[in-house]
């Protein structure tokens, strides 16, 4: 990381409870990504917010996003 560069925020939204596979259901990282969060590089944690981005979509939480509801 440069000395310019701020470091990636953590998507910890507050909801830590994790599902049958040992995902967090609120930020949708595993056990150790959430763990080594905190000594991971920047693009380290691009990483894994690409990986909590699909487990989103695959578990059906991202089409929630931005949808309104059929009335």
């Amino acid at each position: 990381m440069s000395a310019t560069e701020r470091p990636v925020l953590s998507p910890c939204v507050n909801i830590c409870a994790l599902d049958d596979d040992d995902i967090c259901t609120g930020c949708q990282r595993t056990v150790e990504e959430i763990t080594r969060w905190s000594r991971m590089t920047n693009d380290e944690r691009r990483t894994v917010l690409g990986l909590c981005h699909e487990r989103a979509k695959s578990s059906g939480i991202l089409w929630m996003l931005g949808k309104t509801p059929d009335l």
